[in-house]
């Protein structure tokens, strides 16, 4: 379907999603300096004060890039919100996104008909994080503009089912927007969730292993030297399931493949987590693409990278269709 705007502008049909820990402004900014949508979760900024400063300081950076840029203005930005009865900071932090009229809100574990009517009172619109068919029919159902299908693959929590058999479903009954999730790392990915029917791509674990983000030296290098087969997916550490980097589960003394099962009555999403090594900050999230990723490099340089891929592959794909037509 034809863009909204501001979305209308992007340089490439993608969405940099919320990364625990490692989205802070840096990366949001560059992100969408560089042409595509930047997101963090609001519960990055801690304490919960901090979380009005960086939606201050991302807004006024981009206002500025846009004045100096008016031929390539910025794309925009979006927040996440965990919508779980264990986020006690969700009505706060609403009341900021409000403030300064956040462009897109990425709800997950959740949704609320009176959060999505809230956003859509500023102009604002909402994408719902979802597993499945049936949980994306209640998310549309409570107002939801969109809807981010996290399919087998993706980094952090994620679903089990193929892109494929997800993208169908939904595009059985939902013609509105659609940001395709799971191990999407290179231009030809973005291409491919483009002809499954997803209006972005949602890439989130390339991002890791950028200059921008907030992650240690350590996890940077894990991303660049791992490959799918390095991905252990469990719900030990959150509660949910989730994908992980072996190497970090094996630096935290525990058995990759041999992981205890966790009760969903443990749910913690927070900076904690289920164990003594915790989610996010030893327990490293990672999608299973990162074998597209080689080099940790600037926001800038890995646009630059899945811009060229993605006119490549679609040069290819139209010479392709050519020679089959003929």
């Amino acid at each position: 379907m034809p863009l909204p705007a501001p979305f209308d502008r992007l340089r490439l049909p993608v969405i940099g999603s919320p990364l625990f820990i490692v989205s802070g402004p840096e990366l949001v900014i560059a992100q969408c300096k560089a042409g595509i949508v930047g997101s963090f979760p609001s519960l990055n900024a801690r304490p919960s004060g901090v979380f009005d400063e960086w939606c201050h300081r991302i807004t006024e950076e981009l206002a500025a890039h846009n004045r100096d840029n008016p031929d390539r203005p910025a794309a925009p930005f979006a927040v996440n919100q965990i919508v779980h009865k264990s986020n006690n900071r969700l009505d706060e932090d609403m009341e900021v996104c409000a403030k300064w009229q956040v462009p897109m809100i990425i709800t997950s574990l959740g949704a609320r008909e009176d959060l999505n009517k809230a956003v859509h009172g500023w102009g604002g619109i909402v994408m719902h994080d979802v597993i499945n068919d049936r949980f994306a029919r209640k998310a549309i159902e409570k107002g939801a503009d969109g809807l981010i299908p996290v399919a087998a693959g993706a980094g952090g929590h994620a679903g089990v089912l193929s892109p494929f058999a997800l993208m169908q479903e939904i595009r059985e009954w939902f013609e509105g927007l659609i940001a395709l999730s799971g191990s999407i790392a290179c231009g030809r990915s973005i291409l491919a969730a483009q002809a499954m029917g997803a209006d972005f791509g949602y890439i989130g674990s390339p991002w890791i292993a950028t200059k921008e983000a907030n992650a240690a030296e350590g996890y940077k290098n894990a991303i660049v030297d791992g490959r799918a087969d390095d991905i252990v997916y469990s719900n030990l550490f959150t509660g949910v399931h989730g994908n992980y980097l072996r190497p970090s589960i094996v630096a935290a003394g525990m058995d990759p493949d041999n992981l205890p099962v966790s009760s969903p009555s443990a749910m913690n999403f927070g900076s904690g987590g289920n164990t003594e090594a915790k989610a996010w900050k030893d327990i490293w999230g990672s999608g299973q693409g990162i074998g597209a990723v080689t080099a940790v490099e600037s926001v800038a340089d890995r646009v630059d990278r899945l811009e060229t891929e993605y006119n490549h592959a679609r040069l290819e794909l139209a010479t392709k269709a050519r020679m089959t037509a003929s």
